[in-house]
């Protein structure tokens, strides 16, 4: 049988329409159509990907490529979310080692699977979190030695913070000295480069991903900064901090509702009643608005990509720790809190 011919055999036995197997292998339904006609032939990097999607072992279509591709590989992590949410973490969890040990060498899959399960156990407040984390470890672990730079990077910078969680700090340093110091010149030379070679699209990715890096570490200085003033009693210093937080985060366009976290965790501290209710009066309204990165000229050309996953279910997260958290007790028994958490009770879409 012809290669067009299985396809469309093994499509119909699967019950899926050309659209579908174009939408999971990132084509169009157009190419697929002519796939099936005989006409034209898929991309050889797609044939593992498309073999698996068939189910066929057929040797035409599979052994080309060890790697799951990188469609294959968002897919999957749609369907860990989907899996906690419906199945519980440790479904996800064992299904995610399997799909890993299936494909020992595709080091995206590790890293794309390792970060979304570490996410989701802040996310959906998993119990006993420790025994996952010491797996999860082990998977940063083995990504700290890969051959692709972004991912032994990120994942030196998790093993230093499980490192400086469990106060061995030692060994945080020693990880942290082994972190590249280049990678920011690195980008910044590339941006120039592709806007002198008329590159511009490139070009815009870089910078708008650079301001993005940048306000999220300014903000993460001005947040320490904070804790800091908190520690030492200067009440007034804290409070400078918090406000040029904010400032930032609304210069910046990011999150609306990120501009508040500062203040919030401020008048947590101070306990701060009134204080509270404030910035929860404009903080839970602004978790409900989704966050449209595309309509900020500062990060159009990146809105596809940074668009955090979870944005969606983070209300849910603060909802749960505004009811849990001792810190958050003081306030509990407020008419108005209680008013303002049964307004806010569903995310935006």
């Amino acid at each position: 049988m012809k290669i067009n011919q299985l396809i469309q055999e093994k499509r119909r036995e699967l019950s899926m329409t050309q659209e579908q197997v174009a939408s999971y292998l990132g084509v169009s339904a157009t190419a697929v159509h002519k796939w099936e006609k005989g006409t034209t032939y898929p991309d050889i990097t797609l044939l593992p990907a498309l073999a698996r999607l068939l189910k066929t072992d057929l040797n035409t279509l599979l052994s080309f490529q060890e790697d799951l591709t990188d469609i294959e590989i968002e897919n999957f992590v749609n369907e860990l979310d989907s899996m906690v949410r419906e199945q519980g973490y440790e479904t996800a969890f064992q299904a995610a080692v399997g799909k890993i040990q299936e494909y020992p060498t595709c080091d995206r899959l590790l890293f794309s699977a390792a970060i979304y399960l570490e996410g989701a156990l802040f996310l959906y407040g998993v119990p006993e979190e420790e025994r996952y984390k010491e797996r999860l470890e082990a998977f940063y672990l083995r990504m700290s030695r890969s051959g692709t730079p972004e991912i032994r990077d990120r994942a030196l910078e998790m093993l230093i913070s499980y490192n400086r969680n469990r106060g061995d700090f030692a060994q945080a340093e020693e990880l942290i000295r082994k972190l590249p110091s280049s990678a920011i010149e690195q980008q910044e030379q590339l941006a120039v480069l592709y806007t002198r070679q008329g590159n511009y699209e490139e070009a815009k990715k870089l910078w708008e991903r650079r301001i993005l890096d940048g306000v999220t570490r300014i903000q993460t200085a001005l947040m320490n900064l904070m804790e800091i003033a908190v520690k030492e009693e200067r009440r007034e210093d804290a409070a400078f901090y918090a406000d040029r937080y904010e400032r930032i985060s609304g210069d910046f366009a990011v999150t609306d509702w990120i501009a508040y976290s500062a203040r919030l965790q401020l008048a947590v501290e101070w306990q701060d009643e009134e204080q509270c209710l404030a910035v929860l009066s404009e903080m839970l309204p602004a978790m409900n608005r989704k966050w449209k990165p595309e309509e900020s000229p500062l990060y159009r050309d990146i809105a596809n990509r940074d668009t955090d996953r979870f944005s969606d279910r983070l209300l849910d997260t603060i909802r749960n720790d505004l009811k849990n958290r001792e810190e958050l007790a003081f306030i509990r028994g407020n008419a108005k809190f209680r008013r303002l958490m049964e307004e806010n009770g569903k995310p935006g879409v």
